[in-house]
């Protein structure tokens, strides 16, 4: 293959990404999503309304906003970042004498003792 022939199966996917590029650009600017002006009230925190709404405090009327749909985003990333951390600790592995140990040491084996059943 020569190397004309290379830089020209280099050319088009180029152009048509280019192409795609300008097409999606082109339909962002020309989009009128016609949404007024949305908001909280300048006296409204949303992390405050979030943990009335956690702890169910709506009855004693201490919430300024309805936080309700907060909670299912904020319960996934706590339960996302759980996971990840609980799989940090499992992956943390350290070699000694050629064996792997776990991150937690001895604490759930027999103490290195020879022999006995579980």
């Amino acid at each position: 293959m020569s190397n004309d022939e290379s830089r020209g199966s280099r050319i088009a996917p180029a152009v048509a990404v280019g192409a795609l590029f300008a097409l999606l650009a082109a339909t962002v600017n020309a989009a009128t999503f016609g949404f007024e002006e949305a908001g909280f009230p300048a006296d409204a925190s949303v992390v405050h309304n979030i943990g009335y709404a956690l702890f169910d405090l709506g009855a004693y009327d201490v919430a300024t906003i309805p936080a309700e749909g907060f909670l299912a985003a904020f319960l996934i990333a706590a339960v996302a970042l759980d996971v990840a951390v609980d799989g940090a600790v499992y992956l943390a592995k350290r070699e000694e004498d050629g064996s792997v140990v776990s991150a937690v040491g001895g604490a759930f084996t027999d103490g290195g003792r020879d022999g006995g059943d579980r």
